[in-house]
């Protein structure tokens, strides 16, 4: 299904639509053309082959010596905290129906979305930063999560999204497994993008649409904004995984909606940073040289705010430039990715993080 890209007013108001229809609102056409060259990234290799069995690592009760991520930091969550500021019980920030999703996501209805608490990843501009690095929340038995899951179903959610939730997979794949009979609903897993392979082998089965980042390119870049200087290598290699697991885009259309909505498939965010346009250009060319063409959607997002230590690091205390933001666009149209979203200038705005105010999380 070949797409466009198309602007509107609004937060991630975006559609994707096929070419050639008209409409009163902006076009933008990615033309196709083929990638030239080669680009340095981790692709698939014979060991990755997605029909090898889980690791008993992400299916087991025991957090005692932690590896759930690429940290392995080794940690008895039992007893204290990871890496991720974590414990072994589940700790959520939220849980309701979430507009602010790519359309295909959000739908008209909202996407049913549990915010959890920690994060593998220490990024200094993190808009979620109560939640990610603070640990707000509040704390969850896989019962009351599985209760949650069916709660977002009765109210209407197009799928079931999971936010930032591999430092608590064990937990969470327990609460799955305890309503699987009774949810219908797409699972998205909406992640950094820092993940173990065997991670993504373990979830097949569980999760029907992987909505990643791709955040960098350059190791000295990711080592001073997230503390991960291996984050290209671990996360190409995670991105690559997931697209080959989910193949090509599925989407079903409901009746009186114009919005496809995602059944399948895997959108790879990527957050324009100020100052490093030609970073994302790499990560552009990289998807383009590397993964197979028409089987993943792109999200080019200009919403980059300063929050968190942003100010701490003066290049990037201040919002993108609509020139560099631009320029991306312009670099991904050349490069043939025809298939995603691009966001309005103005989503870059404090007032479109959620509210961390443990909704949903109450007993009813």
């Amino acid at each position: 299904m070949r797409m466009i890209i198309q602007q509107i007013m609004g937060f991630f108001k975006f559609l994707f639509l096929p070419l050639g229809k008209k409409y009163d609102t902006l076009v933008l056409p990615f033309p196709g053309r083929d990638a030239k060259g080669s680009e340095a990234g981790t692709v698939l290799k014979k060991e990755d082959n997605l029909m090898d069995s889980p690791t008993d690592i992400f299916r087991a009760s025991s957090m005692e010596a932690c590896q759930l991520c690429p940290r392995k930091c080794l940690a008895d969550r039992t007893k204290g905290l990871g890496f991720c500021g974590c414990t072994d019980q589940i700790r959520a920030a939220r849980a309701a129906l979430h507009h602010w999703e790519e359309p295909c996501i959000s739908g008209q209805r909202g996407s049913g979305t549990v915010f959890f608490s920690g994060c593998t990843l220490r990024c200094c501009f993190c808009q979620n930063h109560t939640i990610s690095q603070e640990n707000f929340g509040k704390e969850l038995t896989p019962g009351q999560l599985a209760d949650i899951f069916l709660r977002l179903q009765e109210e209407g959610a197009h799928n079931i999204s999971l936010v930032t939730a591999t430092q608590y997979l064990p937990r969470i794949l327990t609460a799955l497994d305890k309503v699987r009979h009774r949810l219908s609903l797409p699972i998205v897993y909406n992640c950094g993008g820092y993940e173990r392979p065997e991670l993504i082998r373990a979830l097949k089965g569980y999760v029907d649409i992987w909505l990643p980042d791709l955040k960098y390119h350059d190791p000295a870049l990711s080592k001073r904004y997230s503390g991960a200087s291996d984050y290209f290598d671990v996360a190409s290699r995670a991105v690559s995984l997931m697209v080959a697991q989910t193949g090509a885009p599925v989407f079903h259309k409901e009746p009186g909606s114009t919005i496809p909505i995602m059944d399948r498939g895997v959108i790879i965010r990527h957050l324009v940073l100020p100052g490093h346009k030609e970073d994302s250009i790499r990560l552009l060319r990289w998807m383009a040289v590397t993964l197979p063409k028409d089987q993943y959607l792109i999200s080019l997002l200009s919403q980059y705010t300063p929050f968190y230590k942003s100010r701490l690091y003066p290049e990037l205390n201040r919002r993108i430039t609509s020139y560099e933001y631009q320029k991306v666009v312009d670099a991904a149209v050349e490069l043939g990715l025809e298939q995603g979203f691009m966001q309005k200038k103005s989503s870059a705005a404090e007032e479109y993080t959620p509210p961390f105010d443990l909704s949903g999380l109450s007993a009813e």
